[in-house]
This record gives structure tokens, C-alpha cells and sequence, in this order.
């Protein structure tokens, strides 16, 4: 195995140039897809890598449950640095565990907090009007459990706002997210950045992305993308003048963020819909780059899995 184990560690760094092209020059629907399909493969293969070491780490410690044979100078010559390294990452997959299992709880009570408000309202439409004068926005998700459907929440100061083609084109934003099940995405993403810190710039890159989806569908939907540029840029400015978000954890209509951006996008041409980029351009570049790291992080990882599984099993049955 030698310095292989390790690499996953790393090669997140891989995924950071396509991070910062694909947002400027992909679709945001090809590009929010390739990036958490990206974010998450690097986290497994990271995440298998802690635990590898874990293995390699606990079983030195004394009066572990693991074979004694696995302690043996053959099996932690398999791991470069195996003592410093292998109990490092006992701490480090500990942690990882328990932030994954916190972001999981967190998104929970979020969703929960605001299907316990539509509750109140015993309203069954897809659209809950919330009598409330803060400006905001939200697209719900369902519940599996409770055979829950996504909604949209709206409030009534954010309706107030904007105009009728306004309103249709926030609507029709927010059935975008959940027709895209963008919070799967994010959250996906979240966790990614949870399993390794190197990941989490992509979870500010594919909410970008989600959004610039959600903003492309609703022009679609209205016909004017000059309408849905002005109910971005409206619903940015009326919600930071009156207070933050309702309901956070759930992404907002106009949340602070890159919104000039998304409003400059609207008004410039139609982002090509194509798939892979040209491998002569400077994003394809990137994306190959992502790629291949993508591809050596999982080699890696499979490498060093199927290594140490081979000296373990020589240890135990040799």
C-alpha cells in the first residue's frame, strides 16, 4: 500500500479548479450534479481511508477486541508512519461520525420546525401562505416517513413585495428546488465537507449552482428573464431590510449571497445545456483534472483496501 493510503486524504484538492469554473462557465444543472457526484466519491474515498488507519491504529492499543496478529510489525509496516497516523485517525473518523451525525440531526429540526408551522395552518396546497410580514421564501421538502409532499412557503410580506410576474417567477423557483430535490444535493454535499474539510468550499459552490438552476427554470416557466432578474434582485433587497431568514437551514429565495451574480446571469444569454465541456478549453481542462482525481482517489482507496485486507488475512491464517 505505502503513501497510497494517504492519498485520498488529499486529492480533494483535485475537485477545487472545476469548483471554480463549472459555476461560471457550465450549465448550473450540469454543473451542480457533477459536483456533488464529485464531492461525494472523494468523502467515501476519504472516509475509507480513516478507516483503514483505524484499523491499523486500534489494533495496537491493548485489550482491543481485533486479532492479536494484526498488531504485528508485518501489518503496520503496510502503513507509512502506522503509529502516529493510525492513532490520529481513530480521533479523526470519531469526529467525522459525529459532525455527519450533527448535520443530519440539524437538517431534521430545521425540517421539522417548519412542517410544525404548515401544520398549524391545516392548508393541503402545494403554496402555504404564512401570515407574517419578514420577506421570505422556502422550499420545503417531504417527509418519506410521513408520506409528507414538498411545499412552498411563502410569506405574506414577500408577496406583498412583488409584482403578479414576480410572484410567478418565485414560485416557480421554489417548485424547481423541489422538483430537483436540490436539498439532497446540498446535503449530500454538507456531509462531504463533514468527512473532509478540503470539501466544503463545494457546498457554497452547489448552493450557487442550485440556485442559478432554480433561477434558469423560472424564466423558463415565465418567458422573461428580465421579470425573474428583477424578482431576484427585489426579493434580495426587501428581505435585507426588514431581518434574516425564518427558517434557517432551508434555502431562501434571495438569502444573502452571491445575488448581483445570479441577477447578471438572468439578464446575459441562456447558459449552454450540454454535458461535458471541451477537453481544449480551460474548463474542460479543469474538469479533467477533477476527474483524474477523482478516479486516483477511488484507485487509491481500492488499492489499500484490498492490500490490507491481504496482509490481515496473512496474519491471521499465516
Amino acid at each position: 500500500m505505502g503513501v497510497f493510503v494517504y492519498l485520498p486524504l488529499i486529492l480533494p484538492l483535485t475537485a477545487l479548479p472545476v469548483a471554480r469554473l463549472a459555476e461560471q462557465h457550465l450549465h448550473p444543472r450540469t454543473a451542480a450534479r457533477l459536483l456533488t457526484a464529485v464531492a461525494a466519491i472523494l468523502a467515501v474515498c476519504s472516509t475509507v481511508c480513516l478507516g483503514l488507519l483505524v484499523v491499523v491504529g486500534t489494533a495496537q492499543l491493548p485489550g482491543n477486541p481485533l486479532p492479536d496478529s494484526w498488531s504485528d510489525p508485518e501489518v503496520r509496516a503496510a502503513v507509512p508512519y502506522d503509529e502516529i497516523a493510525g492513532k490520529a485517525s481513530i480521533g479523526a473518523l470519531a469526529l467525522v461520525l459525529l459532525t455527519c451525525a450533527y448535520t443530519m440531526y440539524r437538517q431534521f429540526c430545521y425540517r421539522a420546525r417548519a412542517h410544525r408551522v404548515l401544520a398549524g395552518l391545516g392548508a393541503a396546497s402545494e403554496v402555504a401562505v404564512l401570515p407574517d410580514d419578514q420577506p421570505y421564501a422556502y422550499a420545503l421538502p417531504g417527509t418519506a416517513s410521513g408520506g409528507t409532499h414538498g411545499r412552498i412557503l411563502v410569506s405574506t410580506g414577500m408577496l406583498a413585495a412583488l409584482t403578479d410576474t414576480e410572484r410567478h417567477a418565485l414560485l416557480a423557483h421554489e417548485r424547481a428546488h423541489l422538483a430537483g430535490r436540490h436539498h439532497r444535493l446540498l446535503l449530500a454535499v454538507r456531509l462531504a465537507g463533514c468527512a473532509n474539510p478540503l470539501l466544503r468550499p463545494l457546498h457554497r459552490v452547489v448552493g450557487y449552482c442550485t440556485e442559478r438552476w432554480a433561477d434558469e427554470e423560472a424564466a423558463h416557466a415565465t418567458g422573461d428573464r428580465r421579470a425573474t432578474a428583477r424578482a431576484v434582485g427585489k426579493a434580495a433587497l426587501v428581505s435585507r431590510k426588514r431581518g434574516g431568514a425564518a427558517f434557517p437551514g432551508l434555502a431562501a429565495f434571495a438569502e444573502p449571497g452571491p445575488v448581483p451574480r445570479r441577477v447578471a446571469a438572468l439578464l446575459g444569454p441562456l447558459p449552454p445545456a450540454g454535458g461535458w465541456p471541451p477537453a481544449l478549453t480551460s474548463v474542460g481542462a479543469a474538469a479533467l483534472v477533477a476527474a483524474a482525481g477523482t478516479a486516483a482517489s477511488t484507485l487509491s482507496a481500492l488499492t489499500a483496501t484490498v492490500g490490507l485486507y491481504v496482509v490481515l488475512e496473512a496474519a491471521t491464517f499465516g
